[in-house]
């Protein structure tokens, strides 16, 4: 084995391919892990790293591998032959440009069950056993950017947001500081915040990916799981050190991803105009010497998928009588047999993860993720719904829908006859 430069990125070069498949289903020889993890540690050193790559020399300590979903693209890249299986990441200049914590609840294995609160600060704390060789990789990466969207600029246009300079430029961008999080499972915790016992967790896990994943039932010495799944991204607005500040007001939106609204603007739900009115407010907030807060979760459609979505929203438009607010929940029952797989119970990971203890505008009106923030110990002043003139004309539907199932509504919840009347267009309009 041999070490080659690309540009100025130093990569190992492998010099022999071996047929030899190494099962990681059973430890070798009763040996221990080499890294044990103990989570909820206060110290990263005595808490361990979390390493996900198979490696001859035992450092695995978790199921799963790095980069949820996109592992699966790297396999491709590796048996395609673009991408040495054996490459260590250079993480020289990748580190966060602004510090988040560590805060108590980093250390308190109650609060944080499904992300790694170190995993931004790897390469410095674990950089004596990444010089070593250990595949140790960063599971949170912030840096800074500028929002261009169209509706910001017509804020901006209309009056709503002042041009301050700092977080609202003269072109109408928004400056904040983003991070991704990747999911991290501990697999105990998760197992006691769904109130189910580990082993069926470990057992449902391993079933229901079709046999992905023989150590989540086989290695029981194993507690972390990196899923296949999609992560996690916030949008911070003003100074990130102030969230954790109880004297400085937070608003904050929870966002659930929808990509036909989000991003391509479908007229069928609130989604786009909800998240645009929450980063508005969000921005407002810092401009008043507050701070603002998006957490944007890869739940597509209700957690269900996309493929579900498009289904469901079909079957609503071909329903006798066309689509309606009071069949709006049973159509998605009927096709994917439940009403919503998103579970808020793990959301507010990622607020403890930040330090928060208090939301002062909490930009929603899901009862949901309410109950679950609140429910965690982060308590909520007020909560801002959509304003009425956001919601498309189709997406009534929705809306009504949701207040009668419990969304937080400053008006009276409708009744019945009120949602058999609301009906969204027919599937032959589109």
């Amino acid at each position: 084995m041999g070490v080659f430069v690309e540009g100025d990125c130093a990569m190992t070069e492998m010099t022999n391919k071996s047929t030899h498949i190494r099962l990681t289903s059973h430890p070798g020889a009763g040996a221990p892990i080499r890294f044990p993890l103990k989570w909820g540690s206060a110290d990263p050193r005595t808490r361990g790293p979390i390493v996900g790559t198979v490696s001859e020399t035992g450092d695995r300590n978790a199921v799963g591998t790095h980069g949820g979903s996109y592992s699966l693209y790297r396999a491709l890249a590796v048996s395609s032959g673009s991408l040495n299986p054996i490459q260590r990441p250079d993480l020289n200049d990748t580190m966060p440009v602004v510090d988040i914590g560590p805060y108590p609840q980093w250390s308190d294995p109650k609060r944080i069950v499904s992300l790694d609160p170190w995993g931004h600060k790897v390469a410095d704390v674990y950089k004596d056993l990444i010089a070593e060789g250990v595949d140790i990789r960063p599971t949170i990466a912030i840096t800074k950017a500028r929002l261009t969207m169209v509706e910001l600029h017509q804020a901006v246009a209309a009056g709503r947001l002042p041009v301050d300079g700092t977080i609202v430029s003269q072109t109408g961008d928004v400056a904040v500081t983003k991070a991704a999080i990747d999911p991290v499972w501990f697999l105990p915790g998760m197992a006691e915040r769904f109130h189910v016992d580990e082993d069926r967790l470990r057992r449902t896990l391993f079933e229901q990916t079709g046999g992905m994943y023989p150590e989540l039932v086989t290695r029981p010495d194993i507690d972390v799981f990196l899923p296949p799944i999609g992560g996690i991204t916030i949008y911070i607005m003003g100074d990130p050190a102030a969230l954790a500040d109880r004297t400085v007001p937070l608003t904050c939106r929870v966002h659930d991803e929808c990509n036909g609204s989000d991003v391509f603007g479908s007229d069928i739900c609130t989604c786009r105009p909800y998240l645009m009115h929450g980063i508005e407010e969000c921005v407002q907030a810092a401009q008043q010497g507050g701070v603002g807060l998006i957490v944007y979760n890869r739940k597509e459609g209700r957690a269900l998928g996309e493929v579900t979505k498009f289904l469901v929203y079909n079957a609503r438009k071909r329903q006798e009588g066309g689509d309606s607010a009071a069949t709006y929940f049973e159509r998605t029952e009927c096709v994917a047999g439940v009403q919503d797989a998103r579970f808020q119970e793990l959301m507010p990971d990622i607020l403890h993860w930040l330090g928060i203890t208090r939301i002062d505008r909490f930009v929603s009106m899901s009862d949901m993720k309410h109950d679950a923030i609140t429910g965690s110990g982060i308590e909520i002043l007020e909560r801002v719904s959509i304003p009425d003139e956001l919601i498309p004309d189709d997406a009534k539907v929705e809306i009504e829908a949701k207040k009668a199932a419990g969304y937080f509504t400053q008006d009276t919840a409708p009744t019945q006859d009120a949602l058999t009347e609301t009906v969204g267009r027919p599937l032959e309009d589109y």
